[in-house]
C-alpha cells in the first residue's frame, strides 16, 4: 500500500475509533467554555421564603426547626442546624441548606443534585480517573493531532493542502496565534 493510502485507512479508522471520545470532549468543551454562566456539574436552586415568627436564637429547637422545614417540605431531609452569626440560623438538609435571617426574617432554601449527563463527561474530560483512562486520553490527545495532520493530505489537486485546504488552513491556524498574541502581551 501507499502512503496515501496508509494515511486514509488510519485517518478513516482512527476517526470511526474515537468518535466517543469527541463527542465526550466536544460536549464537555462547551459545558467548561460556559461555566461562567451554569454549573456543568450541579444543578443548583434557590427558593426565598419569609418567615413570620419573631422568634430569639435562644429559643430555636430541634422542633422549631421542624416545624419551619415543613411549611417548606423539607422536614424529611433535616440533619442540624447551627448559627453562623447571632442573627442567622443555618440548617442542612439533605443536598443542601436553609438559612433564616433573623433580622430581616428572610429565608433561603439552597439545593443542589447532579447535572446528569454532563457530570460525568466532565469527570472523564478533566481526568479524575488516572492511571489506564490517562493512557487512553494520551493515545486519545496523539490520535487527534494525528488527524489533523493526516486530514491536510487527504485530498489532491484544487481541493487539497495546494488548493482550497490552505485557504482554510491558514487561518485555522493565524487565528489561535492571534489570541495568543493578544492574551499573553
Amino acid at each position: 500500500m501507499s502512503i496515501r493510502k496508509w494515511n486514509r485507512f488510519l485517518h478513516r479508522d482512527l476517526g470511526y475509533f474515537f468518535t466517543g471520545m469527541t463527542i465526550i470532549y466536544g460536549l464537555s468543551g462547551i459545558a467548561l467554555n460556559h461555566r461562567h454562566q451554569w454549573n456543568p456539574n450541579y444543578i443548583i436552586r434557590q427558593t426565598i421564603f419569609t418567615v413570620s415568627d419573631d422568634i430569639e436564637k435562644d429559643s430555636i429547637t430541634d422542633q422549631y426547626i421542624k416545624n419551619l422545614l415543613s411549611s417548606q417540605k423539607l422536614e424529611k431531609n433535616y440533619k442540624k442546624f447551627y448559627f453562623p452569626s447571632p442573627e442567622e440560623l443555618r440548617i442542612f438538609i439533605e443536598n443542601g441548606t436553609v438559612t433564616v435571617n433573623f433580622a430581616s426574617g428572610k429565608g433561603m432554601v439552597e439545593t443542589i443534585r447532579k447535572r446528569p449527563l454532563f457530570r460525568e463527561i466532565n469527570f472523564l474530560h478533566y481526568n479524575s480517573i488516572k492511571k489506564l483512562w490517562t493512557w487512553f486520553a494520551d493515545l486519545f490527545a496523539l490520535s487527534l493531532i494525528f488527524l489533523a495532520v493526516s486530514g491536510l493530505f487527504i485530498l489532491k489537486g484544487k481541493n487539497g493542502i495546494t488548493g482550497r485546504g490552505a485557504w482554510l488552513t491558514i487561518p485555522g491556524i493565524v487565528i489561535p496565534l492571534l489570541f495568543l498574541l493578544l492574551y499573553f502581551r
